[in-house]
C-alpha cells in the first residue's frame, strides 16, 4: 500500500497534535511495537491508523 508523504507524519509531529511530549509518542510506538509506514533519511512516518493507536494508548 502506497502512502503519500503529505498523509504521514513523525512522531514528533503527532506528539504535537496530540498535546504530548515526542518521548511518550516514541515509547508509545516501540512499547506497541508499530512498525514505520514509511522510512526516508532516517526518519519514520507513520499514518492516521498509528495515531489513533497511540491517543488510545496515552488515554
Amino acid at each position: 500500500m502506497a502512502k503519500e508523504k503529505a498523509d504521514l507524519l513523525t512522531a514528533g509531529k503527532i506528539a504535537m497534535q496530540l498535546g504530548v511530549s515526542g518521548a511518550v509518542v516514541s515509547k508509545t510506538i516501540k512499547t506497541l511495537g508499530i512498525k514505520a509506514d514509511l522510512v526516508k533519511a532516517g526518519c519514520s512516518y507513520y499514518g492516521a491508523d498509528t495515531i489513533k493507536k497511540v491517543k488510545a494508548a496515552i488515554k
